[in-house]
């Protein structure tokens, strides 16, 4: 009986036993389970941690290269800035999106501030101006300088002059801006147009060619609403009634948004001249279309302008049959401080000086005395005039006339005076178009800003002239100064265009406003004919292209793919490369006043400024990130606080590690989150170590001598520390156990508990120096509070001697060394690992200041100095 019994407890005591080892065999894979997913858990979090100071260097780099670009030592395009902010925002998000990963979503109010943020400089780049509600059509006389998102810039000057300086200007009325928006409305056209331009690639002309075509070919099939078709004829009726002229023949021109302002959009849109009055819709129509030729699409974005600012107003004035006409600039723009006020002038029509047709006659008129001082009369073949029916005709000049001065001594004074009046008003030099009618009564057609060279390099020494190079242009007139070198790019069809190369020198027969699709990337334009009042003069000086015309035989002269160098100061043209010029430079300020420039400096305020400085300060908070900037630097600061806490924020201990075997008295164990160790390794040696941090800063622990082997009953000392320092026996044993390391092949996070000692280095070395810090915190127990005190002060001044900044609080030190370059990261780390080993010696020893002094001097001059 007992037999059977004790067989049945036996057999009862295997069943138990089996269960107990299944129940701890699980138990173990489950913790080998949680272990392997802590270990993925930290990795991710540096891989994360890795995203955002790659995002964070790309975002300061782009800060970098805006700040460049703002000191106008270089240009740039609407579309630098518009691809750079995207750049910037889309690492800004990608920051934020990295910290709340490693922070598990600490964060997430950050995102509230960068949509602020991003939204105010989204709306400074396409700030989509909302066009005013106005009457559809405006008498030009009502009109004044502050309407021109009403009239357009055109039409507003001339509307200001008329009425505000009383100067002779034609009548007319202007088809406004609100008119616009209603025909677009009514043709469904805004929201087509507005996202096709947007799309558009500013590089790839085929395409913006394509694209205007096909808007051109749906603008002139599109209908003018009949509330907009019935105020025009009123409009009309009542200009016949002002002026008595009937039939009217008017002259419609363009009045876009920004037209005339700042920049000119000189001679980009289309206008019509000596046009019969039951044509004047048809014309309007084709004047709206005009937004939509391939040179003014180029011109709007690389002037820096969105496609919700293509708003174009329209002028209709009556014609002015001229028997003389032309441009007067009241500076000269090569040489704003001269005395001089420009006359370039025709017989006819305006329109052969504007475009450069004819070469002009030209009147230097003093400002000082009031009357012209030097006279360039030219061989005028044909002029540009009115038909009966409407229309403008080429006609012979004049045999009497041809190398007669079209102006007289009384109207050269009395534009004079005009141009005094203007420059005055506007305060900034002019450029003015004039005209002469039959009956000889002056008017003005147009005052824009002019253009001018604010500010010229050392060109007094440029040579004159250098004999020692084969001179092929030695002749002209400069249309913008300045030094260009490259391969002339000899144009015999305007269609060429599209392919003309980055930094080629353009050579041309004509001026033509179509160059304008190449002049942000010509080095010079050199043309056979022109002027330097003609559209295409003011377009290269607005794109600052040194520019020389009316050479007469550039293209004879010149050879395609010739190497050439263009001095746009002294009218010469050189074969080859000349660093005689070249080291010259004609320097302007001028970019600043551009609308491009002004765009990048109201974003560029609200992504530099720096406001979050300090970790400590009131503000360092999320709802404080006032730029872009501010949250980059709190983001970084937050990620590194989170990576430095790791080993605090989990259970270390079920992370699968490899034990540290160095000759040290440290129980380090190693875990590895990406390419900080050998592979397949049980226990890690100084030769298993592949992180850069961590191998310098255990070679600095392990040639110290360090003190005896902490006592195997760890408690029963633990104790009597606590006894001998007052301190609890239970804070001490939180400093015992393993020390864990975190590494990658750039990165250390060491948490390191030797005995009542608790310190934790943390360190990123790296190629770039943005990247790069050392983080430092000491806690250190077992002592007397004074002894605690210089143990502190003795760290403190080691650690400033290495350019540490150092915070102690009570018995708690943290340090921190931010951007320096790698290889003064591995130095310092190293001598923090000698001054791991250091700090342990001398625990016993620092039983006065002047001991604790000399303890500093040493270690200073033995392992720093």
């Amino acid at each position: 009986m007992l037999f059977y019994l004790s067989r049945i407890i036996f057999c009862g005591s295997i069943k138990i036993t089996m269960k107990i080892l299944k129940l701890l065999k699980r138990k173990e894979a489950q913790l080998e389970n949680r272990g392997q997913e802590l270990k993925l858990t930290l990795k991710a979090k540096y891989t994360k941690f890795q995203d955002l100071l790659e995002q964070n260097n790309a975002v300061l780099r782009l800060i970098a290269d805006m700040e460049d670009k703002l000191s106008a030592e270089y240009l740039f395009d609407r579309q630098y800035v518009k691809s750079t902010v995207e750049s910037m925002s889309k690492g800004v998000l990608g920051i934020i999106d990295s910290l709340n990963e490693i922070s598990h979503g600490k964060y997430k109010e950050l995102y509230a501030r960068y949509e602020i943020i991003n939204k105010k400089i989204e709306k400074t780049l396409s700030p989509g101006k909302e066009i005013p509600v106005s009457d559809l059509v405006i008498p030009l006389e009502s009109i004044s300088g502050d309407m021109a998102d009403i009239a357009g810039g055109k039409i507003a000057h001339l509307g200001e002059i008329k009425s505000g300086l009383g100067l002779p200007v034609p009548d007319g009325f202007s088809i406004t801006a609100y008119a616009f928006k209603r025909f677009l409305d009514h043709n469904s056209l805004a929201e087509k147009v507005n996202a096709r331009l947007h799309q558009l690639d500013i590089g790839n002309m085929e395409e913006i060619s394509r694209f205007c075509r096909e808007m051109q070919d749906v603008m002139a099939g599109s209908e003018i609403p009949s509330e907009l078709s019935d105020v025009i004829k009123a409009a009309i009726e009542n200009l016949k009634a002002t002026t008595g002229k009937s039939p009217l023949m008017v002259s419609v021109r363009s009045s876009a948004n920004y037209e005339d302002g700042d920049v000119s959009f000189a001679g980009q849109y289309a206008t019509f001249l000596n046009v019969p009055e039951e044509l004047i819709a048809h014309k309007y129509k084709e004047v709206l279309a005009s937004i939509f030729r391939p040179r003014v699409v180029f011109y709007y974005k690389t002037k820096g302008f969105s496609e919700t600012e293509m708003v174009m107003s329209v002028g209709v004035m009556r014609m002015i049959d001229a028997r003389a006409a032309g441009v007067l600039y009241t500076r000269d723009p090569n040489d704003p401080d001269s005395d001089h006020i420009i006359i370039n002038a025709a017989w006819g029509l305006g329109e052969t000086v504007v475009t450069g047709a004819e070469p002009p006659q030209s009147y230097l008129v003093s400002r000082e005395k009031k009357g012209f001082t030097e006279k360039k009369l030219s061989d005028q073949h044909t002029m540009l005039v009115c038909t009966a029916g409407g229309g403008v005709t080429e006609a012979p000049v004049p045999e009497g006339i041809r190398n007669a001065p079209c102006l007289s001594d009384v109207q050269i004074k009395t534009l004079s005076e005009h141009a005094f009046t203007l420059e005055t008003h506007y305060e900034r030099p002019q450029d003015v178009e004039w005209a002469i009618d039959q009956n000889n009564h002056i008017y003005i057609l147009q005052s824009r800003p002019l253009k001018t060279l604010k500010k010229l390099g050392p060109l007094i020494k440029i040579p004159r002239r250098l004999e020692q190079y084969n001179i092929l242009i030695d002749r002209g007139l400069i249309a913008s100064k300045g030094i260009g070198h490259g391969r002339a790019f000899v144009l015999r069809d305007r269609a060429d265009l599209k392919s003309f190369p980055e930094g080629w020198v353009l050579v041309a027969a004509n001026m033509a406003v179509d160059f304008v699709v190449v002049m942000n990337k010509a080095a010079a334009i050199v043309i056979d004919a022109g002027s330097i009042t003609c559209h295409t003069a003011s377009l290269a000086r607005e794109y600052e292209v040194p520019t020389i015309v009316d050479t007469a035989r550039a293209t004879s002269r010149i050879k395609h793919g010739q190497e050439i160098t263009v001095d746009a100061v002294n009218c010469n043209v050189y074969e080859g490369r000349v660093e005689e010029i070249l080291k010259f430079t004609v320097q302007t300020s001028s970019f600043r006043d551009t609308h491009v420039f002004k765009t990048l400096e109201r974003i560029f305020k609200r992504i530099s400024p720096l406001n979050l400085v300090s970790p400590e300060g009131e503000n360092f908070r999320p709802e404080c990130c006032m730029t872009f900037h501010d949250i980059t630097r709190f983001s970084h600061e937050k990620a590194m606080s989170e990576m430095f806490s790791l080993g605090t924020k989990h259970n270390i201990d079920e992370c699968p590690a490899v034990q540290l075997k160095a000759g040290i008295p440290v129980d380090a164990h190693l875990i590895d989150v990406g390419g900080g160790l050998r592979e397949n390794i049980t226990k890690a040696t100084p030769e298993d170590i592949l992180s850069i941090p961590f191998s310098v800063f255990l070679k600095g622990m392990r040639t110290m001598r360090w003190p005896e082997p902490r006592p195997a009953d760890v408690k029963g000392f633990l104790g009597m520390i606590a006894h001998t320092a007052s301190i609890p026996e239970e804070e001490l044993r939180e400093t015992g156990g393993h020390s864990y390391a975190f590494l990658s092949r750039n990165y250390m996070n060491f948490s390191i508990k030797l005995g009542y000692h608790f310190s934790m280095v943390e360190a990123f070395a790296g190629e770039n120096i943005n990247d790069n810090y050392i983080k430092f915190h000491f806690k250190g127990g077992g002592a007397t509070t004074d002894r605690r005190i210089r143990r502190l002060r003795l760290i403190t001044e080691i650690l400033k001697t290495m350019d540490f900044t150092v915070d102690v609080r009570g018995d708690v030190l943290d340090a921190v060394l931010h951007k320096i370059k790698q290889h003064d990261i591995e130095r310092r780390l190293e001598v923090m690992g000698k001054l791991t080993a250091y700090t342990k010696q001398l625990d016993m020893a620092m039983y006065n200041d002047a001991v604790t002094d000399l303890f500093i001097e040493e270690f200073i001059r033995d392992h720093i100095k």
